[in-house]
């Protein structure tokens, strides 16, 4: 019988069109981003609601960060060695579940445990998505297609959460952005199930061998220590006795982790993932690029609310533009890769970016959504779009197929590890700033100067990473792929995958 052959992604036994299964990982994905960002523009609410005091409204936000960094290098190993789909269907699942408890939450405990297991599920979900996205076309031109709807998705969560968050907030209450992401979470499960097929090829190419639970448990306990220290030093300080013994046993815990993966042939992170292809460069510049898109989330909506007087509402439409122009930027990518080189274009991204946030650095208390934010989006968001794409291609670049979960949840990990850095960095700077500036000027005036100085050493950072990039790549040897480059026989080298300068 045929049957054991034919991938299993529907009731059917057919398997589905690439393109209906790339859109269903696109909206889990989505899902992912989304929820990062929903909950910023409701916190008032959300604390009034809930009784929560002022320093543990926090942690709505920090324990999803937490929970999902911490987590995803072990939901990445997970889907390869049970399955990518499988570990989807649970991820999706449990997100809907977690997702409803939170809407239904009245104590500040039940929210904030909520928001940790949503981490749990997008752990799970991230990776594997990728990976079964990825698989799709694994070396012919659909990976660029897949990689250009990747980070268009991803961008477009994050400010598409500011939006629904202001839209829901302001007609319907705070624990409705909770139970739209619950339903929403409902609906990606049921498209997964439907149009996803089992995962493709033989058992080798999925992983094999016993779950390493002692580096599982040393590197989620170090990125547990590592996350909470840099978020409470926002709060406490970075003096604070529980901030330094937190970062501390990080990196107590992280050399120890580098110590048992050494010995271990199932070790977690293998060794030599790190050595494929061009993992290791792009992870460090997705965490350079993380630590400065996690933190333009957290300042741009605090400043239009806090210092324009926007509401919640009119905070999340503003962020169309910059969700419109991330969407255009990743769409692009492939096609301007293929024409100037990975490298180039990466660069160039980032530079954009970098444009947009220096523009952001001369914001003014006076100034408006039109003169202030919208040309910076703009720039931002086609900058933001483009790198996206052409990091992630770096950061899975010669992956084998058996790895390819463990390689996106690594990719995440960095980008959300280099976000609690960059943001806990820049929230003690904007805060050190605004209290010096509101000895000689007013309550806006100070924090307007605070949130100068937050894009403006953004700006710098990611200046720095462009100028970085062309010279790791180069480092590293062999050619940079561009992300939509199609597939070649192997005697052949594409010439737009030459390293560009």
């Amino acid at each position: 019988m045929n049957l054991v052959r034919t991938p299993k992604g529907s009731a059917t036994g057919r398997s589905p069109r690439p393109g209906a299964a790339l859109a269903a990982l696109a909206a889990a994905q989505f899902t992912v981003m989304l929820a990062t960002s929903i909950v910023n523009v409701a916190l008032p609410q959300i604390r009034a609601g809930t009784g929560l005091s002022d320093g543990a409204v926090t942690w709505v936000v920090n324990a999803y960060g937490l929970a999902f960094g911490a987590l995803l290098p072990a939901g990445g190993r997970a889907a390869d060695l049970l399955g990518r789909r499988r570990v989807l269907i649970a991820g999706v699942g449990l997100f809907a579940a977690a997702s409803l408890a939170a809407g239904l939450a009245a104590t500040p405990e039940v929210l904030i445990t909520a928001r940790a297991l949503q981490g749990l599920a997008a752990a799970a979900i991230a990776p594997a998505a990728l990976a079964l996205a990825l698989a799709q076309d694994p070396s012919g031109p659909g990976r660029g297609r897949a990689l250009g709807v990747w980070g268009a998705v991803s961008g477009a969560g994050g400010a598409g959460g500011v939006l629904l968050g202001g839209v829901l907030t302001e007609a319907w209450g705070w624990s409705w952005i909770f139970h739209a992401v619950a339903l929403g979470s409902a609906l990606v499960l049921a498209a997964v199930v439907a149009l996803v097929p089992a995962d493709a090829g033989p058992a080798a190419d999925r992983g094999s061998g016993r779950f390493d639970l002692a580096g599982t448990l040393t590197v989620t306990l170090a990125l547990t220590c590592l996350v909470w220290g840099l978020t409470t030093a926002r709060s406490e300080g970075w003096g604070d006795g529980r901030v330094v013994g937190a970062l501390a046993a990080a990196v107590a815990l992280l050399v120890a982790f580098a110590v048992i993966e050494r010995r271990r042939p199932n070790a977690l992170i293998p060794p030599r993932l790190l050595t494929t292809g061009r993992v290791a460069t792009g992870n460090l510049l997705m965490a350079l690029l993380g630590s400065v898109w996690i933190a333009l989330f957290f300042f741009l909506p605090l400043y239009q609310q806090q210092v324009l007087g926007s509401g919640p509402l009119a905070t999340g439409a503003s962020q169309l533009p910059l969700a419109g122009a991330n969407m255009l930027g990743a769409s692009l990518a492939p096609r301007i890769a293929r024409r100037f080189g990975a490298t180039t274009t990466a660069a160039a991204a980032l530079l954009t970016e970098a444009a947009g946030l220096l523009w952001l650095s001369r914001i003014g208390a006076e100034g408006s959504y039109a003169t202030d934010v919208l040309g910076p989006s703009l720039l931002i968001g086609l900058g933001l779009g483009t790198a996206f794409v052409q990091l992630t291609a770096l950061a899975v670049e010669g992956v084998p197929p058996r790895d390819a979960g463990l390689a996106g949840g690594l990719v995440n990990t960095t980008r959300q590890v280099g976000g609690a850095i960059g943001l806990a960095v820049l929230t003690t700077l904007a805060g050190s700033v605004t209290a010096h500036a509101a000895v000689h000027g007013s309550h806006p005036e100070a924090l307007t100067a605070g949130y100068r100085a937050a894009f403006a050493v953004s700006a710098a950072v990611l200046t720095a990473t462009a100028l970085l990039a062309p010279l790791l790549v180069r480092c590293t040897g062999g050619k940079a792929v561009a992300a939509a480059a199609p597939s070649l026989p192997d005697h052949r080298e594409p010439r737009v995958g030459r390293t560009a300068a």
